[in-house]
């Protein structure tokens, strides 16, 4: 686990309350095998940054989409904040190398679980809205989950996207995921799976479950049509 000063560095702002930061770090799992320390999860702290990050983005949306209907910003907000697409944005900051996790959760590779992941993201924007203001976490939101928005579209809507490019251009094609192949020890297993079009092998992806894997498997099918001149439909442009 990494020293928390080097996070703040990472992520541009420095804690008046280092107990925040620590909070915002501190897994279930881990406070429940300290409890004789009371140390605080951070749970609550992920509760209130979901309803920060809720309006933050919004915000960034309503105005860098003036004319984008209401039910299409509610689709592009859901495909930035959901859990893969939050765990991406973690990742960029090496978040899972800080959590205190507890044994458990550390032998089952805990550090690199989406969901876990995703949850101090949110975590720490919640402790960064407590220590800083609403200024400092909309910074921090803005720099680091409010970019390159295309991508994360085609990332969480790769499947549905995929279809209609299929039916469009390649109508009566068939698509087909297939389970290959499994990597690694049981409880950090990744799964590997093909994407085929029409019998046609397309695309592979990677994933810790079978869902995310055919979801990897679909968006670099879609980077290859998209490669070859074939347009993947209307995806907002990051401005």
């Amino acid at each position: 686990m990494k020293d928390l000063h080097e996070l703040e560095t990472a992520c541009g702002y420095s804690f008046q309350n280092k107990q925040l930061l620590r909070q915002a770090m501190t897994h279930s799992s881990y406070a429940n095998e300290h409890r004789s320390q009371h140390m605080k999860d951070n749970e609550r702290l992920e509760f209130l940054g979901d309803a920060v990050l809720e309006v933050i983005s919004s915000e960034f949306l309503f105005r860098e989409y003036p004319d984008m209907p209401e039910g299409d910003l509610t689709k592009l907000r859901a495909s930035i904040v959901c859990e893969p697409t939050l765990a991406l944005c973690a990742r960029e900051l090496n978040l899972g190398t800080y959590l205190h996790l507890g044994k458990g959760e550390e032998r089952t590779g805990g550090r690199g679980r989406d969901s876990i992941v995703s949850d101090a993201m949110e975590a720490l924007i919640g402790a960064i809205y407590l220590d800083g203001g609403f200024a400092n976490a909309k910074e921090f939101v803005h720099r680091f989950i409010m970019t390159d928005i295309e991508h994360k579209k085609l990332f969480y809507d790769s499947k549905t996207i995929l279809q209609e490019i299929v039916q469009r251009d390649r109508k009566g094609a068939e698509i087909s995921y297939h389970l290959i192949g499994e990597e690694g020890p049981d409880h950090n297993k990744r799964f590997v799976v093909d994407l085929l079009i029409g019998g046609k092998m397309e695309g592979r992806g990677h994933g810790r479950t079978k869902k995310a894997a055919e979801q990897e498997a679909a968006y670099q099918t879609i980077l290859k049509l998209n490669g070859k001149g074939i347009q993947v439909g209307h995806v907002p442009k990051e401005h």
